[in-house]
């Protein structure tokens, strides 16, 4: 079965810090069967819980910060206020210009993990181009595949892998199950230039979403910083996936 389409709202992030409620509401508009919040600006979890009810947007997962130390409350209350159970974060970039600062994001993901499955909540991992580009002659990625907790789920963003150099098809098919989540992205494939809207640009998303086909429960449409106008590639993005077949949406 196709697979749902949903956004990650860091996408729209400066729109929605002004009018979070019009914003998704558009997305709504547009088809999206479900949003993937990153923090609530301009608005709270549990008015943006009441917003996705009354729209009825699924949230398959969101990205927030590790349940740890004095993060740990405010996660599991946002958390619990929107009824997902899924969270995902990433490790920063110099944290793997090392094996040993590998190792230790591992570690404190298993950390997180252990507070997340205690509160009935499941952890995953979002990349960069980071993780797939080899430090002290290891593939940080492979690393993590071996030293997390088997609970810890990768999403993978697609695009991140092939701006690294690798084929996302292959990384897919090599996690199989442990990445339920996709991240769907366009651009040029150079890490510090614009996006575009999906379709638009150097992935080969047919492959990618066909080799994801039987593990694959979301795809989650995310672009960073685009070079038109953002909602317009939300729109655009939602029309290609859409009108390919790739995805199922509301629309």
């Amino acid at each position: 079965m196709t697979a749902p389409i949903a956004i990650q709202l860091y996408s729209v992030r400066e729109l929605t810090q002004n009018d979070f409620e019009g914003v998704v509401r558009k997305i709504a508009d547009i088809g999206y069967v479900g949003v993937e919040p990153a923090g609530f600006p301009g608005t709270t979890p549990e008015d943006a819980a009441s917003l996705f009810r009354e729209l009825g947007l699924e949230v398959p997962s969101a990205h927030t910060k590790l349940p740890l130390g004095e993060n740990e409350r405010p996660v599991l209350d946002a958390m619990a206020a929107i009824g997902c159970t899924r969270i995902i974060a990433s490790g920063s970039r110099d944290r793997f210009a090392t094996l040993d600062g590998v190792k230790a994001v591992c570690d404190e993901f298993n950390a997180a993990n252990a507070v997340a499955q205690a509160n009935g909540l499941t952890l995953g991992y979002h990349n960069h181009w980071w993780e797939y580009q080899p430090v002290e002659g290891h593939m940080p990625y492979k690393v993590m595949l071996d030293r997390l907790s088997p609970e810890v789920f990768f999403q993978i963003d697609t695009y991140w892998v092939k701006v690294a150099g690798l084929d996302p098809v292959d990384i897919i098919k090599e996690m199989g199950a442990r990445a339920p989540l996709l991240h769907i992205k366009d651009g040029p494939g150079v890490p510090d230039e614009p996006m575009v809207a999906v379709g638009g640009g150097v992935m080969d998303l047919p492959a990618v979403i066909k080799a994801a086909a039987p593990t694959a429960e979301w795809h989650i449409v995310e672009l960073d910083h685009c070079a038109t106008d953002m909602m317009e590639a939300v729109e655009q993005s939602y029309a290609y996936l859409i009108s390919k077949g790739l995805s199922r949406g509301n629309r």
